[in-house]
């Protein structure tokens, strides 16, 4: 039976109720001046719910514990970096100073500001080895299309146009192509090698003289190290194009090994992936660009700057992309990351990269004798099995996902990267000590018992929560986005 305290809050409205007492007014009623045109507003909203104060604290406190996040348990969302992330480092962007600054605030009143923001650009680009710097894009889908903006422009500038191909792995992020495509590329794959690497060969066969860059994600999505980096970089650079590298799997080699030295030309970072702000549902993000200094001249505007013992925002800038986003991007980001970078030094962030690669490979070890691990060699931060044992027993991919809810964890990523199977991508992070990995890696081998001996049970699955499954494929095609009185 339905408890009816799960009901929609329109459902629990009784008319006349109301979460506010406002004393009776003891001073003449004037009308409002200057107010919005009468055609703008709203006398009442229809149907709008009405709940005595505790009754709508109950309800939403109620919601609330149906919620799974990072602070609850293990987040394994492959290719997220769902990793837990300090409370200082909140503590730190909620200061009045940051939390309360006006973005239209005059540079004399935004010093401090501005030097978070000048010294957190040369920390990221120490960290990446590539240190000329934007703090603007919104996210790292915005970041791609700033480094490949600024990639177009580059080539424009320095051959008199800007080519007309990017040259795209199979094991790249979704979101390059489109990236590319709105800064009007062609794109062509390429396809990777039976280690689970871009082949340098198909690279080399691709590899002409119209091709503007090759967009490179490293670590890619099968979580494996692109160790020919270097040699593909050469090929590229030896035909004039440039290495733009997706940046969003940082996590597996900050402090280690900086993508500069590799070659890379352009790179877009997460900073709420790697560096501490909160990541999931729908934002805000922060995807600044990192890049060598002959695109600096490139970068959007404004940049901060230094001079002598002020900062200040240049827009004097002739070859700038222009701007990319409002203000300076989304400032509270950038104080989580300063934060979260100043208090690891560099051994804490190396030793961030160590634990989640060890974390990964971990997983991989103790699962590959019960589940598929199509490129079953070391790994980074991240491990991709497949269901391709439990298909003998008509087991998919989502059956496990929703198994997992029943056993208490958020599922993996399933289906991606497109180029495995069946793919079931657990990212741990390093946040999770070993007896959180020992209670997934149980959860996972109770599953693969259960796909032999009761595959119907995973069908079924998820069987303790308020609801199991849903038509997915009408969800999606009828969506029902509002409540309506039946």
């Amino acid at each position: 039976m339905t408890d009816p305290r799960d009901r929609l809050i329109f459902e629990k409205s009784h008319e006349g109720r109301r979460a506010y007492s406002v004393p009776a007014q003891d001073v003449p009623a004037t009308p409002m001046t200057g107010s919005l045109p009468a055609d703008l507003v709203r006398e009442e909203i229809e149907d709008f719910p009405e709940l005595s104060e505790n009754n709508l604290v109950r309800h939403f406190t109620r919601l609330s514990t149906w919620n799974y996040g990072v602070d609850t348990g293990m987040y394994p969302l492959g290719s997220c970096t769902m990793k837990y992330n300090p409370k200082v480092n909140e503590a730190a962007a909620r200061l009045p100073g940051f939390g309360e600054l006006h973005p239209l605030a005059p540079e004399c009143a935004a010093q401090g500001a501005l030097q978070v923001m000048y010294e957190l650009q040369g920390l990221l680009g120490e960290i990446t080895g590539l240190p000329s710097v934007t703090l603007q894009p919104a996210a790292g889908a915005h970041g791609e299309l700033t480094g490949m903006m600024m990639i177009r422009k580059r080539l424009e500038d320095r051959d008199g146009r800007p080519r007309s191909l990017v040259l795209i792995p199979d094991s790249a992020h979704g979101t390059n192509p489109s990236s590319a495509h709105f800064c009007g590329y062609d794109v062509r794959e390429i396809r990777s090698g039976p280690q689970g690497n871009v082949s340098t060969d198909a690279l080399s066969e691709a590899m002409t003289e119209d091709v503007a860059a090759l967009m490179l994600t490293n670590p890619n999505t099968l979580g494996m190290f692109e160790d020919e980096i270097v040699k593909a970089a050469g090929i590229v650079h030896a035909k004039g194009g440039l290495v733009y590298c997706d940046g969003a799997n940082m996590n597996a080699l900050v402090g280690k090994a900086r993508p500069g030295d590799f070659g890379v030309d352009v790179m877009h970072l997460n900073l709420h992936k790697t560096f501490s702000t909160p990541h999931g549902g729908g934002g805000p993000g922060s995807g600044p660009v990192v890049s060598t200094r002959e695109m600096y001249p490139y970068l959007p505007a404004p940049v901060v700057v230094k001079e002598g013992d002020a900062f200040r925002l240049d827009s004097d800038r002739p070859k700038s992309i222009g701007r990319v986003k409002a203000f300076q991007g989304n400032f509270g980001m950038l104080v989580r990351a300063y934060a979260y970078i100043r208090a690891l030094g560099p051994d804490g962030l190396r030793a961030t990269a160590e634990n989640a690669v060890l974390n990964a490979n971990y997983v991989r070890v103790k699962l590959r004798r019960r589940y598929d691990v199509p490129y079953d060699r070391v790994n980074m931060h991240e491990v991709v099995l497949s269901d391709h044992r439990q298909n003998a027993h008509d087991v998919t991919t989502l059956d496990i996902a929703k198994r997992l809810i029943d056993f208490g964890f958020h599922p993996p990523t399933i289906y991606f990267p497109l180029v495995v199977h069946g793919a079931i991508m657990v990212e741990p992070t390093e946040s999770e000590g070993v007896d959180e990995l020992d209670r997934f890696v149980d959860a996972m081998l109770a599953i693969a018992d259960e796909a032999e001996r009761d595959p119907d049970l995973l069908k079924r699955a998820p069987t303790t929560t308020r609801r199991s499954r849903f038509d997915e494929a009408a969800a999606a095609r009828k969506p029902v986005l509002r409540w309506k009185k039946a």
